[in-house]
């Protein structure tokens, strides 16, 4: 078994750069967690470089903004890098595609400003999801027969958020991930940006070695997320070592754990085994803290 972390500091020295997930392990949706953010601090002011890789599906700019507002201070952290950012590149480089926008009213900033042709979704060449239009009282299977209308004309789903779900609080609200699950099985074609591709690795090495002044490679990053099937997984399709918060999305499967109970992480180790095959796993720790 992987090693039980109370903190995070004895492997501080084994890496220059951390490449952490914000939502479920910086801050809940609600409000940032202080010993989180004093982690982080503690590892730039011995040298490191803190690149916070998110899957929200906008620009960085404004989880800059959510990042002030729950009280992150941006001295946790040298850069953020959004899975928006990425998406972003990809709808240019495709070449001004008929874009339909599907998801939430405030992340429409998304697809602003670029060479798109912006059009209904029956008319559209890719359908450019960021999550449900409203994730509070909907679920994916009210989007079957949509879906089912999308897959018979062969429209391509673009993904701009992997993530199934996300913690708000205390709730777990569905994600573009999850109508992107639901659209493949339906014979769809699913286009993902973010955790746990790789463009989204690519482009925070990059990001670190600007930083640095120097190249950055992927033996000197620690991941460090709560996701299995992003944080984990993209660090095991990267070659990147990795640390698991398991108090973020799977805190409500992990009760005894914090009871001092560590055979309870035995069931999530397997699934996390067969997820991420080859990970590299530093240590779990069930919230991140110095």
């Amino acid at each position: 078994m992987a090693a039980i972390l109370d903190g995070i500091s004895p492997l501080a020295g084994r890496h220059s750069l951390w490449l952490c997930d914000i939502w479920g392990v910086v801050h809940n949706g609600v409000a940032a967690y202080p010993e989180a953010v004093h982690a982080l601090q503690s590892f730039r002011r011995q040298g490191g470089i803190v690149v916070l890789i998110t899957n929200a599906p906008r620009p960085f700019e404004p989880v800059i903004a959510q990042l002030d507002r729950l009280g992150v201070p941006r001295d946790a952290y040298d850069r953020v890098l959004a899975s928006g950012d990425v998406m972003r590149r990809l709808v240019v480089e495709h070449g001004h595609p008929a874009v339909h926008f599907l998801g939430p009213a405030r992340d429409h900033g998304l697809i602003a400003g670029l060479d798109i042709a912006e059009v209904g979704i029956d008319e559209a060449e890719i359908v450019l999801c960021t999550g449900l239009m409203n994730d509070l009282t909907e679920t994916p299977q009210d989007y079957v027969p949509m879906l089912e209308r999308m897959a018979a004309r062969g429209q391509i789903l673009y993904c701009a958020n992997p993530d199934k779900v996300v913690q708000k609080g205390d709730r777990l609200l569905y994600c573009a991930g999850a109508l992107a699950e639901l659209y493949d099985q339906l014979g769809g074609k699913v286009v993902f940006t973010g955790k746990p591709d790789v463009l989204i690795y690519h482009d925070a090495l990059e990001m670190a070695a600007e930083i640095a002044g120097r190249p950055v490679g992927k033996g000197e990053a620690l991941a460090i997320g709560d996701g299995m099937e992003t944080d984990m997984l993209g660090a095991a399709l990267n070659g990147i070592d990795a640390v698991f918060v398991a108090g973020g999305i799977h805190a409500h499967e992990l009760e005894e754990l914090h009871q001092g109970h560590p055979e309870a992480l035995a069931p999530l180790l397997n699934r996390l085994d067969e997820i991420a095959p080859g990970l590299r796993l530093e240590g779990i720790i069930a919230n991140l803290r110095w």
